[in-house]
């Protein structure tokens, strides 16, 4: 490998699936009218998309170590600029979903091929500093992504929107064709994907950890889907709900925060999720009691510190058995979340109630972290 990956790429490829998400967010309503469909059939454009990114990060996961990272990566950036800009011309919903499940299942490359690259390319402290970064940068991705989508749908409709992310996609590609490295080991072993899959499914402690971060994430991305009609219904416009991605963002920024803090203070990973949990529950009471009112935002923020406390906590303890099969096991482990997501999200998208939603996951995320605590 004659050069080291930019980190300044790394950050932009790590970012650009959440941003690519939740630029669109904004637009659903101007969709739906524009389309001509109910606010149910705009919002599963959500939950499709997730179906389709927890396809792509299994096989690129795996072809990252089959034929290599930067093949794999430059395939999947084509794949998604290609339906971005077929998302940009269509005027058939139904196409509109295809395309927008394609753009998902290439989108995942930048998830799951940036991780891999990043531990070829750093390792150690340098590796620990670079994570760090990538936490920040992704925490203010759906900030970024929701007052760009706002911006655009004031300006010019959800094609603003469309054209927004054909853009994107065009500039990603270009960049990492010149600029992105290969960094596959010479030698490299690949675990057997089928008996990695099947030691996975039997192990309880997987399946905790998959119900926990689909739960914790259905929360935060049904107000994605459902937050734009609660907005539009009270009288607001789009961009006032793009602006409600700051008060995210910080949210984010405060769970990092407080888990950083307890962390210091020697806080066990399991203790971490349970009180997550129980933030999680008593800001889906507070949304269900204010869900008629624009100030249902602020539980929703305390709804998403207890997500900046629980996923890290998660994520850091979920494959500590699979250490000698970390690639094809980290694929898994997204590509069976990602459908349980994808599947909760088309559960919230029927329902159309934000409150209802949040309720059932932090009432699940409280019932798997207390009896996790039990088991201890």
């Amino acid at each position: 490998m004659n050069r080291k990956l930019s980190l300044w790429l790394a950050i932009a490829l790590m970012m650009f699936p959440q941003i690519a998400e939740t630029i669109y967010s904004p637009a659903l309503t101007d969709i739906s009218n524009g389309f001509r469909v109910s606010a149910n059939e705009a919002g599963q454009t959500l939950s499709l998309y997730f179906f389709a990114f927890a396809l792509g990060v299994i096989i690129w996961g795996r072809l990252c170590d089959v034929i290599g990272r930067r093949p794999t990566m430059l395939a999947g950036l084509f794949i998604y600029a290609i339906a971005c800009i077929g998302v940009f011309m269509t005027d058939n919903f139904s196409v509109l979903l295809i395309l927008r499940m394609l753009s998902a299942f290439g989108a995942a490359v930048g998830s799951v091929g940036t991780q891999t690259i990043m531990r070829d390319v750093y390792s150690g402290e340098e590796l620990a500093k670079v994570f760090s970064v990538m936490g920040a940068a992704i925490a203010l991705s759906p900030a970024i992504g929701m007052l760009s989508g706002s911006l655009l749908v004031s300006y010019a409709g959800y094609q603003g929107v469309f054209s927004g992310l054909a853009l994107l996609a065009v500039v990603l590609l270009l960049w990492s064709t010149i600029a992105l490295p290969e960094s596959r080991p010479a030698t490299i072993k690949t675990a057997p994907l089928g008996e990695t899959a099947i030691k996975m499914l039997k192990d309880k402690q997987i399946a905790k950890t998959i119900l926990l971060i689909a739960f914790f994430n259905i929360s935060l991305f049904a107000y994605y889907q459902l937050a734009p009609f609660m907005f539009d219904n009270q009288g607001y416009s789009a961009s006032t709900f793009g602006y409600s991605g700051i008060v995210l963002a910080i949210g984010v920024g405060i769970g990092s925060y407080i888990n950083k803090a307890l962390l210091s203070h020697h806080w066990q990973c399991e203790k971490l999720v349970l009180l997550a949990s129980i933030i999680a529950v008593i800001s889906a009471v507070g949304v269900y009691l204010l869900r008629n009112h624009i100030s249902f935002i602020i539980p929703m923020m305390t709804s998403v510190v207890a997500y900046g406390i629980a996923i890290p906590n998660i994520l850091a303890t979920a494959l500590a058995q699979y250490k000698d099969r970390l690639g094809t096991a980290g694929a898994l482990l997204g590509l069976f979340y990602y459908l349980l997501i994808g599947g909760g999200l088309a559960l919230a998208g029927w329902g159309q109630s934000l409150a209802i939603t949040l309720l059932i996951c932090s009432i699940g995320a409280l019932l798997l972290s207390f009896s996790h605590q039990k088991v201890k």
